[in-house]
């Protein structure tokens, strides 16, 4: 497919759990392993895309830990809706997630918007579907100790997820300032496709961002200084919280990650 304002690559290539509370709330404590340094993974894909399944099934596996790393990895995909004028509407494309990718490539200097594109720590780049690439941005991105939060969740109305949490960053953050954002993201879902570059498919989706909400903007804090503040999801039709999770990340205006967090919905709540 010839570039335009937006490309859609084919070849590879690029650079480089829970306690139950009173009230309907659950409290859930970090995992051990988030203690730990983890690497913030955004994919920007589309099932319009001929070549995002692709790239998609590599950060499923990614996520999943098939791949031996050395750091932990926090993966996130959105989906963009630059591509539904090919004959089929992704159904979790957004425009939101347009400007998102659109603000990555203007800050990488790259000349165009692409799918299937993978941004690793807000810094570094790949085509989504060159494993070989992604796995090297992971192994040189710059690495910061996650943060220590503990998230509470709470449904306030049926059509409606409330996230408390509370924790360090465990990086200093200066007069520049950062933003911490939670993302609300749903795996296992699957998707009959009759239309568009990927028709006849059944295309299969993990960590697909559904809600992005900021909780708290800092500035001029130390590493140890506690952190809290509450989010609310609007939710979908058929919302399954066994299938959710969140990812908590801290992002300076320069875009890049400072630290980023993965929590599991409880089944319950």
């Amino acid at each position: 497919m010839a570039p335009r304002l937006w490309s859609c690559f084919v070849r590879k290539g690029g650079r480089g759990g829970g306690e139950a509370a009173e009230s309907g709330v659950t409290s859930v404590p970090p995992a051990a392993e988030e203690q730990k340094a983890a690497v913030l993974v955004e994919l920007f894909s589309s099932q319009g895309c001929a070549t995002s399944p692709a790239a998609e099934l590599v950060v499923s596996r990614l996520g999943r830990g098939d791949f031996e790393l050395e750091v932990a990895v926090v993966v996130v995909v959105f989906h963009v809706d630059y591509w539904d004028y090919m004959g089929w509407k992704d159904p979790f494309g957004s425009s939101q997630w347009t400007v998102r990718q659109k603000a990555y490539v203007e800050a990488l200097g790259l000349d165009t918007m692409f799918t299937p594109q993978v941004v690793v720590q807000g810094q570094a780049h790949c085509v989504g579907n060159d494993e070989t690439a992604l796995l090297q941005a992971i192994s040189n991105a710059p690495r910061f100790l996650s943060p220590t939060f503990q998230a509470t969740f709470a449904r306030p109305a049926p059509d409606s997820l409330q996230v408390s949490l509370t924790g360090a960053l465990r990086t200093k953050v200066d007069s520049n300032g950062a933003n911490v954002f939670v993302a609300l993201y749903e795996s296992g879902l699957v998707t009959d496709c009759p239309r568009g570059e990927n028709k006849g498919r059944v295309l299969s989706n993990d960590y697909v961002v559904r809600r992005l909400e900021k909780l708290c903007t800092v500035k001029d804090i130390s590493a140890k200084k506690t952190v809290s503040g509450t989010v609310n999801f609007s939710l979908w039709g058929r919302f399954n919280s066994s299938k959710c999770g969140l990812a908590v990340f801290v992002q300076s205006s320069s875009h890049q990650i400072f630290g980023s967090q993965n929590f599991q919905l409880p089944d319950d709540i």
